[in-house]
């Protein structure tokens, strides 16, 4: 019989993003939990829009994937997947407003501003982020407290003024003043690598593993958090809306600077061949438990959309 670990990697991140998502739609429904009044129709139908519409599902991917090297509880480990994909769902949803990128595809589908109204859209957003922050302090993540904790102010942390939004906002300035090379890497390891550290490093915090390994599983988030965005602005550059999912090409039309529009095609497939090599050798301590995060660095640089 086949081991699970032997099937083909997509199919192992399909498999990842199906438990995610099954737990999301749960936590997604009508039904209150202690403490709450009431959960409104159509922000609850707005949220489930925004969330359960497909995706890869990498970040909860990586968060159980890192996890697993220190055979971390997989319950747990699920419950902080999901509230890692509750925080970056928000951030799709309010970064594709008219007020932020303005884009009317998501996934292949209408965005939820599009889908249903802006007002829905924001709350939908705040209500999802807000969220994420429930289901980690939540009982029903039995993990000890000081790990809750951590788990909470990383993903603060990476989320707030000085990760994710941050990014955001150098995003929008970098449509009036072009950012020097420095500056691009700055907001991009905000914007885009803040969340993807982040679900590398919680495995650890999940696990109570050692400060070495959440620094090393720390530094491998970094990695292949560039190799997302490289990857992501070479697509911009070279792919089309039908095989994305979403408008392409829109750096470009807003005069946004990239390191692959910069230094061009050649040098970014070269940076993301470094970056995979970056990050396989430092997952070399964990041997074969970490094939995995290993085929993830290489999906990452190499995906086609």
């Amino acid at each position: 019989m086949m081991d699970a670990h032997d099937l083909p990697f997509e199919a192992q991140l399909a498999a990842r993003a199906e438990a995610v998502e099954a737990l999301l739609r749960q936590m997604l429904d009508e039904r209150l939990l202690p403490g709450e009044i009431a959960r409104p129709g159509t922000l609850m139908a707005a949220m489930r829009h925004g969330v359960l519409n497909g995706g890869k599902r990498l970040r909860p991917f990586l968060v159980l994937e890192s996890s697993a090297l220190f055979d971390a509880d997989g319950e747990a480990a699920l419950r902080v997947a999901a509230a890692l994909e509750c925080t970056h769902c928000y951030s799709l949803i309010h970064d594709d407003l008219p007020a932020m990128d303005d884009d009317d595809l998501r996934r292949g589908q209408p965005t939820v501003h599009r889908a249903f109204d802006e007002a829905s859209a924001i709350l939908a957003g705040d209500s999802l982020l807000t969220y994420a922050f429930d289901i980690l302090a939540d009982a029903a993540t039995a993990l000890p407290a000081e790990r809750k904790l951590a788990l909470v102010l990383g993903l603060a942390r990476a989320a707030g003024p000085g990760g994710m939004a941050g990014g955001q906002a150098l995003d929008l300035e970098a449509e009036r003043r072009a950012p020097d090379e420095a500056g691009i890497i700055r907001l991009q390891a905000m914007k885009t690598g803040a969340l993807i550290r982040y679900a590398c490093e919680a495995g650890a915090i999940i696990a109570g593993a050692a400060e070495e390994d959440r620094e090393r599983l720390a530094e491998f988030g970094s990695a292949i958090g560039l190799a997302f965005q490289l990857a992501d602005d070479l697509l911009d550059l070279t792919a089309n809306a039908e095989t994305m999912g979403k408008a392409t090409g829109k750096d470009a039309a807003a005069g946004k600077a990239t390191l692959a529009a910069l230094h061009g095609v050649d040098w970014t497939r070269t940076q993301l061949a470094g970056l995979v090599a970056q990050a396989h050798a430092l997952l070399e301590p964990y041997g074969e438990r970490a094939a995995l995060l290993k085929q993830a660095a290489s999906f990452i640089a190499e995906r086609e959309k």
